[in-house]
């Protein structure tokens, strides 16, 4: 049987253009969604969505803190199956806010198409539904209290190490259990589910902590929010609103350099999570190693320049390492017990690097 006659009975031209949407708004997730095989390629692809367009919301600095929030909570409302308002209110609420046609990017395309993402998730089989609604749902909860939190402050300013983590997990560690709630759906031991449960969340803090990490330039800069903690930053005597000064530099690395270690706690974790999940469904170990491994590789580089992190160069890791990690976990099978050498290789030098050493 094919991969498209084991997609999802929805509509095809809305199936399509899920698929295609994806590949826009987020190079990382895209891997994700190629590499999984149907039907958990497309389940995963319309989970996405779902949590890509609160993000969207919640990141867009140009709309008032009070209106994110009542575009948010319609969002929410749109999501409850008890709720009579439907993704109608939502689109009506942030219509005001959606760029013209000429300036709409990918992730603005796909806030102005949610109906289109809800209709297709509302097609998907019952049980993906109760499995992916309650952590959507919870992200944007969880989106609507930070934006109301700092609603005084135009953005967000992270206060504590505690504070992070709690971002941290309504952000993706919510992601991280939609992901166990669609691979646990059918018959699994009660301690590997326990397993899964249990390092799911810490598997999305080491991808979002990774990500605040290697960003700090571009979150201020674009969107005004600053998540490294005010207590790390006071302890090396800089105020939130002075992470790019030039003369800040160093103090600022420091704590880049502390954010990366903290995020480094949950490799093993993640690893455990690697290790346990089932594959079936569709599902398949390169679809979460490849973000597992490349988060390794951004963290060997951020710990080695985390100064990078704070202007506007960034830290990545290169197109070439991307395409030899693919390449190892997508040219031939892979056993889980590999991906400990895997991981050792990575954090000590550009994998591209390795294989051609190798070679």
């Amino acid at each position: 049987m094919s991969q498209q006659d084991d997609r999802p009975h929805v509509d095809r031209s809305d199936l399509e253009w899920c698929h295609e949407s994806v590949q826009g708004v987020s190079r990382t997730f895209a891997l994700t969604v190629d590499v999984l095989d149907e039907p958990m390629s497309s389940y995963i692809c319309i989970g996405y969505l779902l949590c890509r367009v609160a993000d969207t919301v919640e990141d867009a600095s140009d709309v008032p803190p009070d209106a994110q929030a009542d575009i948010l909570r319609a969002y929410d409302a749109a999501l409850d199956p008890d709720d009579e308002a439907g993704v109608e209110a939502f689109t009506d609420a942030v219509e005001p806010y959606l760029p013209p046609d000429e300036e709409m990017n990918e992730d603005w395309r796909v806030v102005a198409e949610a109906p289109r993402v809800v209709r297709t998730f509302e097609a998907l089989p019952a049980d993906v539904r109760d499995a992916v609604r309650p952590p959507v749902r919870e992200l944007v909860q969880g989106m609507v209290m930070f934006v109301e939190r700092y609603a005084d402050e135009g953005g967000l300013r992270i206060k504590s190490a505690e504070e992070l983590e709690e971002y941290c997990y309504y952000a993706a560690g919510t992601v991280g259990n939609l992901i166990t709630n669609l691979v646990t759906r059918h018959d699994l031991t009660a301690e590997r589910r326990s397993r899964l449960y249990d390092t799911a969340e810490e598997f999305g803090l080491l991808l979002q902590l990774v990500n605040i990490s290697k960003d700090v330039h571009d979150d201020y800069t674009a969107e005004n929010n600053v998540y490294l903690p005010e207590e790390w930053l006071a302890e090396e005597g800089v105020s939130q609103e002075e992470i790019l000064a030039e003369e800040n530099e160093s103090a600022v690395s420091s704590v880049v350099r502390r954010t990366a270690e903290h995020a480094a706690s949950f490799l093993d974790d993640a690893q455990t999570y690697l290790e346990t999940v089932p594959l079936r469904n569709g599902n398949t170990l390169a679809a979460w190693a490849i973000p597992f491994l490349l988060s390794v590789g951004t963290l060997r580089e951020l710990l080695a320049n985390p100064e990078d992190a704070v202007s506007a160069k960034g830290v990545k890791v290169s197109r070439k390492e991307v395409f030899a990690v693919v390449a190892a976990m997508t040219g031939g099978p892979v056993e889980r017990d590999a991906l400990a050498d895997l991981r050792t290789e990575i954090f000590s030098r550009p994998y591209h690097r390795t294989a051609s050493t190798a070679d």
